[in-house]
């Protein structure tokens, strides 16, 4: 999508993030108001990301992006997950909310590949909800930070339409159909999915940044 001669996988299409975003809102499991701080850091952070990306090499972050992943898989894998709370409409916290989302917004804005882990993870760290919930919040947020980034991108003159419009219908298929999937099975099936997720990107970043030749 993406014609610098940065990371060609970034930024990615919005569009698998907009579908599988508004399938989680349309069954009330992401609630926009309870995350407006995270919002406005993620569009600031992302928007931020993506003009620095222009100017500073990746190549040190690329090479421990396998590292931090694969962490995120080892998490979930061993850790757990959260059980929801008693009250599904308890209010979320507002603290870290904008640090937050600066911080996942600035790092998709300048790289990109693993984003929708981090944000799944953390955001069980930092707030009182499950996976399911989690898994909704990751998502509007990845398609927050993807569509501030591809803003800045396209006014730089740096998107292939024809290879990014094609991506995106098909992503936004897998992506309607991968939302249905993990609200109707809910943690039993997202988390074998997120862990094989995780662990295959793990290997795909190892040899694409560690042992590559270009």
């Amino acid at each position: 999508f993406c014609k610098s001669n940065r990371d060609p996988n970034k930024p990615p299409p919005p569009f698998g993030s907009a579908t599988a975003s508004f399938t989680f809102y349309r069954r009330k499991l992401f609630h926009p108001r309870q995350w407006v701080h995270a919002i406005v850091g993620t569009l600031i952070g992302a928007l931020t990301g993506a003009v620095v990306a222009h100017y500073l090499p990746a190549e040190t972050l690329n090479k421990m992006l396998p590292v931090i992943v694969f962490a995120c898989g080892v998490y979930l894998l061993f850790g757990g997950t959260p059980k929801a709370p008693l009250d599904a409409e308890a209010p979320i916290k507002k603290k870290w909310q904008a640090t937050q989302g600066f911080g996942l917004g600035f790092y998709d804005g300048v790289a990109g590949p693993g984003t929708g882990a981090f944000w799944t993870v953390s955001t069980m760290l930092l707030h009182p909800i499950d996976l399911v919930k989690a898994s909704g919040v990751a998502r509007s947020m990845n398609f927050v930070s993807n569509a501030a980034a591809l803003t800045v991108f396209i006014i730089n003159g740096s998107v292939d339409w024809i290879v990014g419009l094609a991506m995106g219908v098909s992503v936004m298929c897998g992506a309607f159909f991968g939302a249905r999937s993990a609200i109707s099975g809910g943690a039993k099936f997202i988390r074998p999915v997120f862990i094989t997720v995780v662990l295959g990107l793990t290997v795909r970043l190892a040899w694409q940044h560690w042992f590559s030749v270009a």
